[in-house]
C-alpha cells in the first residue's frame, strides 16, 4: 500500500499542468503514432545492416507499408460513424501488433545488439539478422500469449481491506468488483456469462461494476449484457458509468442495467446495514459525464452523499482513479475505481500513470481514503493483455472492532 499523505497537496498542484501538457500532446499523437508504430519496427527488422535478398526486403516494407495505411483505415471505419465491427477488429488487432513490434523493436534491437557487439559474437550482418529474428519471435510469443490473456476469464484477486470507521457488525462483508467489461466487436457473450459466473461462486454481499460495459450502444451489444443479469448478491448489486459509456448513449446503458437488477448509483447512495452498523455505497457519473451533453449527468459527490450520516463510513464507487482527489475531500473512507486496465499492453502503463493518480492496486491517499484501482476485467481494442492480467476482485472489508477470531460465513 503506498502512503500519499504528505504529498497529495503538491501532487494535486503539479498534476494540473503535467495534464493540460498531456492533452496538448495527446492531440498530435493520431497524427505521428501511426507512423511511428509502423516505421521503426521497419527501419529496424530491415534496414540496420541485416542485408536481406532484395524480395526479402520488398515485401516486407510493403508489409509495413499496408499496416500503416490499414490501420488507421479500419479504425476510423470501425470506431467512426459506421461502427463496422470487421473493420474495429482489424484497426485494433493492427494496433496492438504494432504497438508490440515496436516496444521489443527497440528494446531488442538496442539491447542485444549491443550485447552480441560486446560478446564478439557474428559479424555486423549476423547480428542484424539475429535481432529481427529476436524481435520478431519475441513478439509472436507476447502476442499468442497476450491473446489468451485478454480472452480468458480472469483470475480472482483476493484481499482483506481495513477501514477504521467500519463497524464490528459489518466486519467480514465481500464485496465483488467488475469494470471494464468493454463488450464490442469481438462477441463475448459466452465470456461475459462465464465472468458471471465466477462472480456468483464468490458469495458475495456486494457486486459492484465500475463503468465501461461496452463500446457501442445498449441495443447493439445486449446479448453481451444480458449475462450481467444473473450476478447474484446478498445485498445489492451497483453500477456507475464510465467514459465509453458517453461514448455510446449512456442513458442506454443505465436503463439497461437497472432492466437487469442493478441499482445505476447516478450519484446517489444506498445503505448496507448488518449487525447494527451501517455502510454508506455511494456512486457517481463518471468525470466525463458533464462534458457529454446529456441533462443531468455529471460527477456530483455531494449530490451523491446527501443525506448519509456524515459519521458513517462511505464505500464510493467511481470510475476513474482521478476522482480520488475530491473523494478524499469529501471523506470517503474507499473508493472503488477502474479505467486503467493496468496499462494493458506493456509498457503502456507509462503513459497511463502521466494521467492517473494510481495504475492498480490499493493505495492510500490524504488521512482516511483508500483506493482500489482494478485492473479490468475485460480489454478495450487490441486484443491483448501483456504483463497487465485482467482481474475479478473479492475484497473483504475489515472492521478494527472485529473479534480477533473471524466468524465463518456460515455464522454470519
Amino acid at each position: 500500500m503506498t502512503d500519499t499523505s504528505d504529498t497529495r497537496p503538491a501532487e494535486g498542484e503539479a498534476r494540473a499542468p503535467r495534464r493540460s501538457r498531456l492533452r496538448r500532446v495527446m492531440r498530435y499523437i493520431p497524427l505521428i503514432a501511426p507512423l511511428l508504430l509502423w516505421a521503426v519496427p521497419c527501419w529496424v527488422l530491415l534496414y540496420t545492416g541485416q542485408s536481406w535478398p532484395l524480395p526479402v526486403t520488398l515485401v516486407g516494407t510493403a508489409l509495413f507499408a499496408l499496416g500503416l495505411v490499414a490501420m488507421p483505415l479500419a479504425m476510423a471505419r470501425g470506431h467512426g460513424r459506421r461502427q463496422k465491427d470487421r473493420a474495429a477488429i482489424v484497426g485494433d488487432t493492427l494496433l496492438g501488433t504494432s504497438w508490440v513490434l515496436f516496444t521489443w523493436s527497440i528494446l531488442i534491437g538496442g539491447l542485444a545488439r549491443l550485447v552480441l557487439t560486446v560478446a564478439g559474437v557474428g559479424e555486423g550482418q549476423d547480428r542484424a539478422r539475429t535481432v529481427t529474428w529476436a524481435v520478431l519471435a519475441v513478439s509472436a510469443v507476447l502476442l499468442g500469449w497476450g491473446y489468451a490473456e485478454a480472452r480468458r476469464v480472469p483470475r480472482v484477486r483476493r484481499l482483506d481491506v481495513q477501514l477504521p470507521r467500519l463497524g464490528a457488525g459489518l466486519d467480514g462483508l465481500r464485496v465483488v468488483l467488475i469494470t471494464d467489461t468493454h463488450y464490442g466487436p469481438l462477441d463475448r457473450a459466452r465470456w461475459s456469462a462465464r465472468v458471471c459466473e465466477t462472480v456468483n461462486t464468490l458469495e458475495a454481499d456486494l457486486v459492484c461494476h465500475t463503468g465501461d460495459i461496452a463500446d457501442g450502444t445498449a441495443e447493439r451489444r445486449r446479448a453481451q449484457a444480458v449475462p450481467l443479469g444473473t450476478v447474484r448478491a446478498t445485498r445489492a448489486r451497483v453500477y456507475v458509468t464510465g467514459n465509453h459509456e458517453y461514448y455510446s448513449e449512456a442513458q442506454g446503458w443505465v436503463d439497461l442495467m437497472e432492466e437487469l437488477g442493478w441499482e445505476p448509483l447516478r450519484n446517489r447512495h444506498l445503505l448496507l446495514e448488518r449487525g447494527g452498523d451501517t455502510l454508506v455505497v455511494a456512486g457517481v457519473d463518471d468525470v466525463t459525464a458533464e462534458s457529454s451533453g446529456l441533462a443531468g449527468h455529471r460527477a456530483h459527490l455531494a449530490g451523491a452523499l446527501e443525506g448519509a450520516d456524515p459519521g458513517l463510513p462511505v464505500l464510493l464507487l467511481a470510475h476513474q482513479p482521478t476522482f480520488v482527489d475530491r473523494a478524499a475531500a469529501g471523506g470517503v473512507d474507499l473508493q472503488l475505481s477502474g479505467h486503467t486496465h493496468g496499462g494493458q499492453i506493456w509498457p503502456f502503463h507509462y503513459l497511463v500513470r502521466l494521467d492517473q493518480p494510481a495504475l492498480a492496486g490499493l493505495s492510500r491517499h490524504g488521512l482516511r481514503t483508500l483506493l482500489y484501482t482494478s485492473r479490468g476485467t475485460g480489454f478495450w481494442g487490441p486484443p491483448f493483455r501483456v504483463f497487465a492480467p485482467s482481474e475479478i476482485t473479492l475484497l473483504v472489508l475489515r472492521s478494527p472492532d472485529a473479534p480477533v477470531t473471524r466468524p465463518s460465513r456460515t455464522g454470519r
